[in-house]
């Protein structure tokens, strides 16, 4: 026979189930979401980050001249009542790395990047390529 395990906390599970809110929600591990769009002129990368401000991004192009794009955002609720004390108390914190190797035919210098409605919005515009005359004529001499 097996022994039964017993969890060992000090706070009783009643108390989980009432912090455990939309109001105290636990943090989330999971990376977010990217499309990568192409169209004629530009690639178009798209990054959900619901709950983030354009100041939590630092998008840059490294050394080997891809894009980096790093999210780090912390956020504590501070509250000044001195007559209580906390029973359980959780942070926000949420941090986030990805690299993308951009194609050889991107505008580096002229990448841009906009945040709307919780949707970090990278414009990738793509190298306008010179139309180069393919029937001519030629002249005999």
């Amino acid at each position: 026979m097996l022994p039964v395990m017993h969890r060992s906390t000090w706070l009783p599970e009643v108390f989980n189930d009432f912090f455990n809110t939309d109001f105290m929600s636990k943090a989330n591990a999971t990376a977010p979401a990217i499309n990568v769009i192409e169209t004629e002129k530009e690639y178009l990368v798209e990054l959900a980050a619901p709950g983030m401000k354009k100041e939590d991004f630092d998008i840059r192009i490294n050394q080997s001249g891809d894009l980096n794009i790093k999210m780090e955002s912390k956020r504590e609720k501070e509250d000044k009542n001195e007559k209580a004390h906390y029973l359980r108390r959780e942070f926000s914190y949420t941090k986030f790395e990805q690299t993308l190797i951009l194609p050889d035919d991107v505008e580096r210098q002229n990448i841009g990047a906009k945040m709307t409605d919780g949707v970090l919005t990278i414009s990738i515009p793509k190298v306008v390529k010179a139309e180069v005359e393919t029937s001519r004529i030629i002249n005999v001499e």
